[in-house]
């Protein structure tokens, strides 16, 4: 299965709530309620996917809670603690001058001056802004075998090309 056609996870259940089968969601999507809207969301359990049809949800506290069709006690909802949901990308919105952050992870990165960085292997959060996990290529000039890059666009990141995967950024190579 290809990188892109992978499901991605978007949130998971948290602990049961109440004794009729409703249980807290925590969702990883920039607009927290925005899972909701997925159809089809999916579970992963035992290493297979299978669809979750959320009957109802609302807003608690600061999270959700949700009731899944099929799962009416306590007991059954115990069953889903700790599953992550996930959405298969053809499901995903298309973005039209924009990109998923999944959509870097095997891009070419090059300084602004064509030294070729490596490639993006991931994407690492540290709160302040993301940053570019970077394999260097086995006969870099400077020794590196990988290269952290912040994400910041104009200041490091001069432009990404989605198309031909390859994201041009203002940095030293032996930084």
């Amino acid at each position: 299965m290809s990188e892109k056609a992978k499901p991605i996870e978007m949130g998971k259940f948290g602990a049961v709530y109440g004794i009729k089968g409703w249980i807290k969601v925590h969702s990883y999507t920039d607009n927290a309620e925005s899972i909701f809207g997925f159809k089809p969301l999916l579970m992963e359990s035992k290493g297979q996917f299978q669809e979750v049809e959320i009957a109802d949800w609302k807003r608690h506290g600061t999270g959700f809670i949700a009731k899944i069709v099929g799962f009416d006690v306590r007991e059954e909802a115990q069953a889903l603690v700790g599953l992550a949901l996930f959405v298969d990308p053809c499901h995903l919105p298309v973005l039209e001058d924009d990109f998923y952050w999944r959509d870097l992870i095997g891009c070419q990165v090059r300084t602004d001056k064509a030294y070729d960085l490596g490639v993006v292997t991931e994407i690492m959060e540290t709160g302040s802004n993301d940053v570019l996990v970077v394999k260097a290529n086995s006969k870099d000039a400077f020794g590196q075998k990988e290269r952290l890059i912040p994400f910041i666009e104009q200041q490091v990141i001069s432009s990404v090309d989605i198309t031909n995967k390859l994201i041009e950024v203002n940095w030293e190579p032996d930084f």
